[in-house]
């Protein structure tokens, strides 16, 4: 096996294993899948927050969005107004429920953070993995945009499975 394909089968391995592990978690202890979680968190931290913007951030459809901060609304933890930019958005906020939860949820996540990455190897190496990370992620969303200028974007094969790591759509 090439030293690639190995590093390759680690990061999605470990991208599995975290999403579920800490997924578990945050179901048992506040009753919030991980899909839901990282869309409250991301609304605590960004005010003015739009379905695309959401969908941006986590690389999922905005049907998929809509569809998540539908149950989300529909279970009380956020609600959506009108854009005052743009009357065809809407933005997303946390309600008051919302925010207790994610609050708590948040405690949960970095807790389990810690066990399985920050108990593990020094914070030298947590920053220089992320940033060897954010490089290889910069690159291939370069890659994705130069392919798509070019009209040379791969098409999903059919019965293509969900990426691990994204909230549910």
């Amino acid at each position: 096996m090439s030293e690639l394909n190995r590093l390759y089968r680690e990061i999605i391995g470990l991208e599995i294993e975290l999403w579920d592990g800490i997924g578990a978690r945050l179901k048992a202890e506040c009753d919030l899948p991980l899909s839901s979680f990282e869309i409250l968190h991301l609304l605590r931290s960004r005010s003015g927050a739009r379905i695309q913007d959401i969908a941006d951030e986590f690389s999922i459809t905005v049907g998929g969005t809509s569809k998540v901060v539908d149950r989300l609304e529909a279970a009380g933890w956020c609600g959506r107004r009108a854009n005052p930019e743009d009357r065809r958005s809407s933005i997303v906020e946390l309600t008051a429920a919302g925010r207790k939860l994610v609050d708590g949820a948040a405690k949960v996540f970095e807790a389990e953070l810690e066990l399985r990455i920050g108990s593990v190897i020094p914070a030298k190496s947590v920053r220089e993995v992320t940033e060897v990370l954010s490089t290889l992620r910069a690159a291939g969303r370069a890659v994705d945009a130069e392919r798509k200028a070019a009209g040379r974007t791969p098409k999903p094969a059919a019965g293509t499975p969900k990426r691990p790591g994204r909230p549910a759509s």
